[in-house]
């Protein structure tokens, strides 16, 4: 079946609408979501917004295609813009940005205390959700400047939509929760007691968090929490407020997938979990769609010409092989060598178009050459001529071998879309063609963009 024309989304309206303030591109990794950001916020600027797009990439591609030489935790405006509006980018720095919220909410000498600290320093650089907790904080600091119409944020390539939407409540939680309360209570009761607690604290500590640090660890703990403790502990506050960001009606989310069946699955799995959160879901960009110029040669009619063509490659022109080419408009026969394969002035004659057109009198000394030696010149054009055929047989054989696995490969992207939109047919969809090569500038961002915005499927119709 084809996309139902309701069913295609139009992204357009979303994007030029003032009330739409965020963008969220969520999905497995691997599928595209970066650039789809990237072409995103460019399409956006170009139409007349001041966009900000915020990527977690690690790769970089972003600033690549941007033509800057080097994104970080500053937005910075990107050059070659057309239209009226603007476009800026930044890449997330997850350790800075923990580091500026230390020193916002802390004085000079205590914010040192805490950045110098061993677990503060693990816990910054690599603990199990800070990526996404810091992602979500760097979106309220945006959000709070009130400076760009629209933040398009690139999520973090997570295994799991779980991961994007639980870990900043994780980590909030963990940060001002009892766990880290419990750890300091060693600190605060003496003799047998106070070892009992130890061991309770350190038990949960490595069944939690696993090994960070080493025989320092609990005393690192107590210092860290000892400094933030009167600081700033309102991570899982903080946490709250960006998800009800997140649900605010100015808020998209589109979910990015390609054609393929594990990458659908997770998709299925967001749109399931996105509608179970009440996040404001905009629909489906499914990315590296394949199509073909010609997609009414099924694969079937394809291999059972390619074998006509292999089988007839010894046999001379005119054969049945060649003739089912013709019949079924396979091989276009209108110019180049393919319009001289079945010309009987190349096989049903002695003489090519050439030697007549030039032939010199009879009189002539060619003319005595030709006359004594016909048949040698004969069978030396037969010979070329028959290379030729089967030369071309090869490869248009091959040719159709190579169309074939492209149908295959269609009929196998058609069934799994068809597969998600039976389970979820209320899900507006946009297609984007897969591309020869990576998009590195703006010209290939533009370009995904107008596809995006193209209004048509790429699959064909079955």
């Amino acid at each position: 079946m084809s996309l139902d024309p309701a069913r295609v989304l139009d992204l357009d309206p979303l994007l030029d609408d003032p009330k739409t303030r965020i963008v969220v591109c969520c999905g497995s990794g691997g599928v595209g979501k970066t650039t789809t950001a990237a072409a995103l916020g460019l399409r956006a600027a170009e139409r007349g917004r001041k966009v900000v797009v915020l990527t977690i990439d690690p790769a970089r591609r972003l600033a690549q295609s941007m033509g800057i030489d080097s994104l970080d935790n500053t937005p910075r405006r990107v050059k070659g813009v057309e239209g009226s509006g603007e476009l800026h980018a930044m890449m997330l720095d997850m350790k800075r940005t923990f580091d500026e919220i230390v020193e916002a909410h802390a004085d000079s000498e205590r914010a040192a205390v805490i950045l110098a600290n061993p677990f503060y320093q693990s816990l910054s650089a690599g603990f199990a959700g800070t990526q996404e907790y810091m992602a979500m904080e760097k979106l309220g600091q945006l959000r709070a400047r009130d400076e760009w119409d629209l933040i398009v944020v690139d999520t973090p390539p997570s295994r799991s939509a779980l991961d994007f939407l639980d870990a900043p409540k994780r980590l909030g939680s963990f940060l001002d929760g009892r766990l880290i309360r419990l750890l300091t209570a060693p600190a605060k009761l003496g003799g047998r007691a106070g070892m009992k607690f130890l061991n309770v604290g350190m038990s949960i500590m490595t069944g939690t968090l696993g090994k960070l640090l080493g025989g320092q660890l609990l005393k690192d703990v107590q210092t860290f929490v000892a400094a933030m403790d009167t600081t700033f502990g309102g991570f899982r506050t903080r946490a709250d407020a960006t998800y009800k960001l997140l649900q605010a009606p100015g808020t998209a989310f589109l979910v990015v997938a390609a054609p393929e069946r594990d990458a659908l699955r997770e998709a299925a799995y967001f749109v399931e979990r996105l509608a179970a959160e009440d996040m404001p879901f905009a629909g489906l960009v499914l990315n590296r769609v394949h199509g073909s110029g010609a997609a009414g040669l099924s694969a079937e009619r394809a291999l059972a010409a390619a074998e006509d063509l292999d089988s007839a490659a010894a046999e001379p022109a005119g054969s049945a092989a060649a003739e089912n080419l013709d019949d079924s408009g396979i091989v276009d026969q209108g110019g180049g060598k393919a319009g001289l394969r079945n010309s009987p002035d190349t096989y049903g004659s002695s003489e090519s178009p050439a030697s007549e057109t030039s032939a010199p009198d009879d009189g002539s000394p060619a003319a005595t050459d030709r006359t004594a030696a016909p048949d040698s010149t004969t069978a030396t054009d037969r010979t070329a001529a028959t290379d030729s055929e089967r030369s071309i047989d090869q490869l248009t054989a091959g040719l159709l071998r190579l169309h074939a696995e492209r149908m295959q490969l269609l009929s196998r992207e058609q069934r799994t879309r068809d597969r998600f939109a039976a389970r979820h047919p209320e899900v507006a969809v946009a297609e984007v063609a897969a591309l020869p090569g990576d998009v590195h500038d703006l010209v290939g961002l533009r370009d995904i963009g107008n596809r995006l915005a193209a209004h048509r499927p790429e699959l064909p119709e079955s």
